[in-house]
């Protein structure tokens, strides 16, 4: 499958409709791909569970982002902030599982050569971050009153 940026763009619901299409096939090859390299079959199922979640729930459906858009912080926006409110018992083990599909899957764009190695590199770092995301988590149920604005200043979904 040859990836194009841009064929992942969108503006539009049917644009949406179509990405999570394509995302659908593309984790379809990820997993394909890690049992073929000897990755157990339970084990590709997590990674690409974990990447379909982040993707398609999170990139697509609620950011509408174009998953192959390098800008950073998208992982981190997910991890530390809208996996925690979309989530009632947000869990940290849980979260760690959802990071490492994240990242095998990222890593295995780079190496398909759809992505730049600074964008898997970006998504690694972001990824790595578990002890601030169990203290985001911890925070989020410490959250009194108005804290919640704080707390979601500290890594916000909107946009830098």
């Amino acid at each position: 499958m040859k990836l194009v940026a841009k064929d992942f763009d969108i503006t539009t619901l049917e644009d949406e409709l179509r990405v999570d299409e394509l995302c659908r096939e593309l984790l379809l090859a990820f997993y394909h791909e890690r049992v073929g390299a000897g990755i157990g079959e339970h084990e590709a199922t997590l990674f690409a569970s974990s990447a379909d979640y982040y993707l398609r729930d999170y990139l697509i459906g609620a950011r509408q982002i174009n998953p192959l858009d390098p800008t950073p912080g998208n992982v981190r926006r997910f991890a530390g902030n809208w996996y925690i409110v979309n989530n009632l018992e947000p869990d940290p083990a849980e979260l760690k599982t959802h990071l490492e599909g994240i990242r095998e899957f990222y890593a295995w764009l780079a190496r398909e050569g759809a992505i730049e190695e600074s964008f898997r590199a970006s998504v690694e770092a972001d990824c790595s971050t578990l002890e601030y995301y169990k203290e985001r988590i911890d925070a989020f149920w410490e959250i009194s009153g108005d804290g919640y604005f704080a707390w979601e200043r500290e890594c916000s979904l909107k946009l830098p």
